[in-house]
């Protein structure tokens, strides 16, 4: 059965559906199988849909027993569905006793305590630098690394996390998703409308320590230092 796990995880996830097709049709072949299986063995074209696999719903329904009947996502364990299912519920059992904030899940709530503890736990072995999360860490490593193995499949651009591609896709889609409140205005990113927002709020959290003066953006603050210094890089 080992084989057949293989083959649908291939199935599931590849986006070369003529490979698929072909391996597809290989499997078929095995008489006994599919008799046992009562699996028709009609040849599948290489412009067939995934959809028209015979192996798709078995992986789903051997591997994924636990379905959410709202979107419809299947889960190996009965306690990954119940948890998944706050998505759609809002419930969010888990609350910080700091700030109030609310999380679906023990371990992201003890993530976040990080926040307030000062702990980070993660240390980069080349820099020294320190994370709350793993995650952050193994993303950070691609610094020293050089890894990027998020590929832009218009332009070939490389990115160190998935989020950075997505983002990077809405310049060739022309998609922008994200849209000001107070005007007609749209983004592509939530962090650029968060500072175009500063526009309508009047918020400047960036200040000088010198003047006082205050600023929407970081780099804005960082070019406004260097007038006290004739000139020089602001230290």
């Amino acid at each position: 059965m080992l084989h057949l796990n293989v083959f649908a995880y291939f199935l599931l996830y590849s986006h070369n559906v003529s490979d698929v097709a072909r391996l597809s049709n290989s499997v078929l072949s095995n008489s006994s199988w599919t008799k046992k299986q009562n699996i028709s063995k009609r040849k599948l074209s290489p412009h067939s849909s995934h959809r028209d696999f015979p192996f798709t719903q078995i992986f789903i329904n051997t591997q994924m027993p636990f379905t959410c009947s709202v979107c419809g996502k299947g889960f190996t364990r009965l306690s990954n569905l119940r948890m998944h299912q706050r998505v759609h519920t809002g419930e969010r059992p888990f609350t910080c006793p700091v700030c109030g904030k609310g999380f679906t899940r023990l371990s992201n709530l003890r993530m976040h305590q990080r926040i307030h503890t000062g702990e980070r736990p993660f240390t980069c072995s080349v820099c020294g630098k320190e994370f709350t999360q793993l995650s952050s860490l193994r993303i950070h490593q691609r610094i020293h690394t050089g890894e990027r193995p998020f590929i832009c499949c218009v332009c070939g651009e490389r990115f160190t996390r998935s989020g950075e591609l997505v983002s990077h896709q809405r310049i060739h889609t022309e998609e922008r998703p994200f849209s000001c409140s107070h005007c007609t205005k749209r983004f592509r990113n939530s962090s650029t409308l968060r500072v175009h927002q500063r526009v309508h709020t009047g918020e400047r959290p960036f200040t000088c320590s010198v003047c006082g003066k205050g600023f929407t953006q970081l780099s804005h603050l960082l070019k406004h230092k260097v007038t006290h210094t004739n000139g020089r890089p602001f230290k």
